[in-house]
């Protein structure tokens, strides 16, 4: 009697946790020009095939990855803090930290990119601090909030301009979220 071979089980989830999270890396590494679906596979331990069963496309999988911190951030942080989270975030040294933000900035010339945050994240996050202030100019006040965290990131992470390359996070989120809450205050 021959042994019958071991059928190695496939871990759909997994595989599409590892081309997201490899994905993410990369972009944030590269930008999504200089990021191939090849490069993505390998570091995820993939077939590239599997990349576009999952995704369908190099675009769907960035979109993918620029919501998906976004969306958990959303769906668990209260509104008052969301600004403070994202913030804090983004400023983190560590290595587990989100970077959707650097993967954006990195990829601003790529049409994908800016559309894909526009419809993705910048609507969600601008309709939530919209919410903090009861003035008629509501969402062009949550519109400047977010302008104003894309330009943090902009010269913090990718441009590396001192001294906000290398502010103490604390020192940021105090002065930023200071001037944040007389632009959302509430009038009544």
């Amino acid at each position: 009697m021959t042994e019958e071979p071991q059928v190695r089980r496939r871990d759909a989830a997994a595989t599409k946790a590892a081309l997201l999270d490899a994905a993410a890396a990369l972009f944030a590494e590269r930008g999504f020009d200089r990021t191939t679906v090849r490069d993505i596979a390998k570091l995820a331990g993939a077939n590239q095939a599997l990349l576009f069963r999952y995704f369908g496309s190099k675009d769907a999988l960035f979109e993918e990855v620029l919501a998906r911190g976004g969306r958990e951030q959303i769906a668990t942080t209260p509104p008052g803090e969301l600004l403070g989270t994202a913030l804090r975030s983004m400023l983190e040294s560590d290595k587990g930290r989100d970077r959707s933000l650097d993967a954006y900035l990195r990829s601003t010339g790529h049409d994908s990119a800016a559309s894909a945050v526009r419809r993705q994240l910048g609507e969600e996050y601008a309709k939530v601090l919209a919410t903090l202030t009861d003035a008629d100019d509501a969402d062009l006040r949550a519109d400047l909030i977010l302008a104003w965290l894309l330009g943090i990131g902009l010269v913090r992470e990718i441009t590396g301009k001192e001294p906000l390359a290398s502010a103490d996070p604390d020192d940021v989120c105090r002065l930023v979220l200071g001037a944040a809450r007389t632009l959302l205050e509430h009038s009544g």
